[in-house]
């Protein structure tokens, strides 16, 4: 797939010189004129030729300018379109251009239009053919004695039976800070992402930039993000592509967050990330993201006030006679009363759910060893003594 960069640049050399055979056209055109060319010595004729072709070079470059990002829809959009648009769209096209060169041949013969002038007249016959087709694809294929337009005019009948048009999916972007969580790899193995997946040129650079680090740490985590983007390639259904699509107005000096937003809005996708600040920047800026960690939160299981949790307390809390466990999912739970069964399994009784920036905080309390005590005694009390009486 060639990248969007080199498909600018390609567009913008074409449209530079027909901007510039253009502009020396028109320059010759004017120098000529009999009140100029008495006025204009032979340099400086020379020299407005080349002003006049600069200058439609330049015109050139700000219409691929202009038009790139609709013919990169245009044409990326083909792959998606079906066969009678694209066969409707040939045909249109090469007739539109067989009637622009019935009517230019003559004319570029008889010297009254230049070749330039000719080419771009064929261009544009070529996209009315085209663009009539288009709009006139059912009629004449019904005319050619195709039977598709007949079926969808009786699609009263069908309609019971006919599957409606899937909307078309936006790609997906992701971020450095996600492959190296490597929760998405997991996400995207059950299918509850749908189209292509993007990873961006530069977040490539990034991690292996991270996996060169000095740093230990960093050059795990470097090497960890490397390892799952492979195993995403090799492993899900779903495509998984490098890509330097990049917008026209990309600027490498520009922070990754900053060229992330704009690469999203380029290819109209969405980003995939856990990183809050880029989470914020992407919806100010009206780009759609997902976030992993605003998922796993949904994930989690609910617990309420009163219900019973059964969670391993592997160490002490913050305040006086509190122990502290963890769930399978990662959710924190301070226990109350819990600071004497660090590293005992126990069931507790949920009081509060704290949610924060982070996730959630449960809190939940044990009966103390007093209490229990006191519980049992009481209940000890409670059983009637061996004459059939109660204890006192």
């Amino acid at each position: 797939m060639i990248s969007g960069r080199y498909l600018f640049t390609l567009l913008a050399l074409v449209f530079a010189l027909f901007g510039a055979a253009a502009g020396i056209k028109f320059g010759t055109y004017y120098v000529s004129l009999p009140s100029i060319e008495d006025s204009l010595e032979a340099p400086l004729q020379h020299f407005s030729l080349w002003g006049f072709a600069v200058a439609g070079a330049l015109l050139g470059v700000l219409v691929a300018s202009l038009s790139f990002s609709r013919i990169q829809r245009v044409f990326g959009g083909l792959h998606q379109a079906p066969v009678i648009d694209k066969i409707a769209g040939a045909v249109g096209c090469l007739f539109g251009m067989m009637v622009g060169a019935i009517i230019c041949i003559p004319l570029l013969a008889s010297g009254t239009i230049p070749a330039i002038i000719m080419v771009a007249l064929l261009i544009l016959f070529g996209f009315v053919g085209a663009s009539f087709a288009l709009s006139m694809k059912d009629e004449l294929w019904q005319v050619w004695g195709g039977s598709a337009p007949a079926e969808r005019a009786s699609g009263v009948e069908e309609s019971a039976t006919e599957v409606p048009t899937r909307p078309q999916l936006r790609p997906k972007i992701l971020d450095t800070n996600v492959i190296i969580d490597g929760r998405i790899a997991d996400i995207c193995s059950t299918r509850f992402v749908e189209g292509i997946i993007y990873v961006p040129g530069f977040v490539l650079e990034e991690l292996q930039h991270i996996a060169d680090s000095a740093d230990s740490l960093r050059r795990a985590r470097g090497r960890r993000g490397l390892v799952m983007l492979k195993k995403m390639q090799d492993e899900l259904d779903t495509p998984v592509e490098v890509s330097e699509d990049y917008p026209p107005d990309y600027d490498e000096s520009e922070p990754v967050d900053v060229r992330l937003v704009k690469m999203a809005k380029h290819l109209d996708a969405t980003i995939i990330t856990n990183d809050f600040n880029l989470n914020k920047v992407a919806q100010l800026h009206g780009v759609p993201v997902m976030n992993v960690n605003e998922l796993a939160n949904a994930l989690k299981p609910v617990f309420l006030p009163g219900e019973q949790i059964e969670v391993e307390l592997v160490k002490l809390g913050k305040e006086p006679r509190q122990g502290v466990g963890y769930l399978d999912d990662g959710t924190m739970v301070v226990v109350e009363n819990g600071d004497r069964r660090v590293g005992q399994t126990v069931v507790a009784k949920v009081t509060s759910v704290l949610q924060t920036i982070a996730g959630k905080m449960i809190f939940a309390e044990l009966e103390s060893d007093d209490d229990r005590d006191r519980s049992d005694r009481a209940s000890h009390n409670m059983r009637p003594n061996s004459r059939g009486g109660r204890g006192d």
